[in-house]
């Protein structure tokens, strides 16, 4: 069976304040053609699916659509991450399974069984669900939403979190009486996994390490909540974010993994690129008009300018700059050697020539007299 891995859409995530709507849907349309021309016929999203767990309308309606299309390729199979929640994720889901999308949460409630398109289920309870497609090839999903104990609704006993991971792991594993071809389909921290930047310790939903030895001993772990595509272990794999959420991922290759799952395990594993999505980079300049410059190198891309000057900029330079579009973090550096002139600088002066001073070195010209008055108010010097 050919299989499609993806997860951590966040879809309605804003990159400092910049709406990003337009990439969540070149990116969903993407995985859809890959589906399409790589013959997929189960696609696996693992979880974070949203951003938040109130996503906008025009967030729902970029997911709805999505996965509308991708149905008519193949199966889909959605579990919820710690961003999502899963109440909601769900709602839809009996409308979903007529479209051959399948979407479980916490309540870990088993999909319809019915035959809609070349992959289907056709044995499914909580925590699994068999798939098999038109030729007869059949894999066990063990399907294991973002886990803790509220949101299994479970109360807080002495057992270990390990114990728990353990537990909820095996629930999973019970319907494989007849040893098919099995995929983990998780959203988890594992031990040895590698975080970026936008994966703080509150973004991972305070999520406890699950051991590497935990890991079933399935023929591909599908897994979500690292941005980070990489491998744990002999069979585990975070396919990765579907975009860039952070300047430090600058570069970083975004991609889903596509593999042939039967009796003999994974054979033609491949990771394929995204390259509809934008690119961060990080870029450097010496003056406003060098950086300008350098940002009409980049249309396509979204930029971090970092500034080195010699003083601060005007407010003319700071309006030109903003003026291109794919600016989205300014940075300035100021030599300190100004710094210590203006503050040696200082010495036996009055507010208003302080005043002056100040003005001019942050905007490049002289207050007017009615701020100047103004700032001589406040300060209620004469």
């Amino acid at each position: 069976m050919k299989i499609l891995h993806t997860s951590d859409w966040h879809i309605g995530k804003k990159l400092m304040g910049r709406d990003r709507y337009d990439e969540f849907r070149a990116a969903t349309n993407e995985i859809y053609q890959i589906c399409r021309d790589q013959g997929v016929e189960l696609c696996l999203v693992a979880g974070d699916v949203y951003d938040t767990y109130t996503p906008s309308a025009e967030a729902e309606e970029i997911f709805f659509s999505a996965v509308e299309r991708l149905s008519e390729v193949c199966a889909v199979l959605i579990i919820s991450g710690n961003h999502d929640d899963y109440v909601r994720l769900t709602a839809s889901r009996v409308l979903a399974e007529k479209h051959n999308v399948y979407i479980i949460g916490n309540n870990l409630v088993k999909v319809d069984c019915q035959r809609r398109g070349n992959c289907y289920p056709v044995e499914s309870d909580k925590g699994y669900v068999i798939f098999e497609n038109s030729v007869g090839e059949r894999v066990y999903v063990n399907t294991l939403p973002y886990p803790n104990e509220a949101r299994f609704k479970e109360e807080k006993t002495d057992e270990s979190f390990s114990d728990r991971m353990k537990r909820w792991i095996e629930f999973g594993e019970r319907g494989n009486a007849d040893g098919l071809p099995s995929i983990f389909l998780s959203h988890i921290f594992v031990a040895g996994g590698k975080a970026g930047d936008t994966e703080r310790e509150i973004d991972l939903g305070g999520a406890r390490l699950v051991p590497k030895e935990l890991l079933p001993s399935k023929s591909y772990c599908a897994l979500g909540h690292l941005h980070k595509r990489q491998k744990i272990g002999d069979n585990a794999y975070y396919s990765g974010a579907i975009m860039r959420f952070s300047f430090d991922e600058s570069n970083a290759e975004k991609s889903v993994n596509v593999f042939d799952l039967g009796t003999g395990g994974v054979k033609d594993f491949r990771q394929i690129a995204l390259t509809s999505i934008k690119n961060l980079v990080k870029i450097q300049a010496n003056s406003a008009e060098e950086g300008i410059e350098l940002l009409k190198k980049y249309p396509s891309d979204y930029a971090e300018l970092t500034l080195n000057l010699s003083q601060p900029l005007t407010h003319s330079q700071t309006v030109e700059l903003h003026k291109c579009d794919n600016l989205i973090s300014l940075k300035t550096q100021v030599e300190d050697s100004m710094a210590d002139s203006y503050t040696e600088s200082r010495k036996d002066k009055s507010a208003s020539e302080l005043f002056d001073g100040y003005y001019k070195l942050r905007f490049g010209c002289l207050p007017t007299d009615e701020l100047k008055a103004l700032f001589l108010e406040l300060t209620e010097q004469e």
